[in-house]
């Protein structure tokens, strides 16, 4: 079939390659803090203006040294190139699609937002605490999970002392939540 009679798709065909959960839900924004935003807008200017440069300088390179069907410098960074280029493409969608949000303006309340970290416990007594962050820049290592998650779908709007239901395969969960907390403003976030 012609692709000129294929309806193109909303969402980036390289978003799809990721897990569900680091997609960006199709028409959603992309929630992340301005340390976030920051860190992929340093990684994008450093592919553009830093290692792309240098990789086409060695592509070209190779290419002038001949036969380029066996010339291991020139297919890697013929491959490297693809590789950058792809990132850089995926960053400027999701840099374009970015929504700024700081968490430093709930500072002080006690109601669940994006930037929250939030201590909860367990049906089983145990207390987990986790800082609700954007999909690009959440580390489930450091305690911090995409909004998008589960968890945080559960957790979010909700205050101090409401008990909410997390659905998990096991079947629904109940958590109580603890404590909210925000970054001051003008303090770094936990990004």
């Amino acid at each position: 079939m012609s692709k000129a009679f294929v309806r193109e798709q909303d969402h980036d065909e390289d978003d799809d390659a990721l897990p569900v959960g680091q997609r960006i839900p199709a028409g959603g924004k992309n929630y992340m803090t301005p340390q976030g935003y920051a860190r992929l807008r340093g990684e994008l200017m450093h592919l553009i203006d830093e290692e792309r440069p240098r990789v086409v300088e060695t592509v070209s390179w190779a290419a002038s040294n001949g036969d380029r069907s066996e010339n291991g410098d020139y297919l890697y960074g013929k491959k490297r190139l693809r590789e950058i280029d792809r990132r850089i493409r995926f960053l400027t969608k999701r840099l374009e699609r970015a929504e700024v949000v700081d968490p430093s303006v709930h500072h002080g309340k006690d109601q669940v937002f994006f930037g929250a970290t939030v201590t909860y416990a367990r049906p089983d007594g145990s207390e987990v605490t986790v800082t609700i962050l954007g999909i690009d820049e959440a580390d489930s290592s450091r305690g911090q999970i995409s909004w998008i998650s589960p968890v945080a779908q559960a957790l979010l709007k909700a205050h101090e002392g409401d008990e909410v239901r997390l659905h998990t395969p096991a079947g629904v969960e109940m958590l109580e939540i603890l404590k909210v907390r925000y970054p001051e403003p003008g303090a770094p976030s936990a990004a």
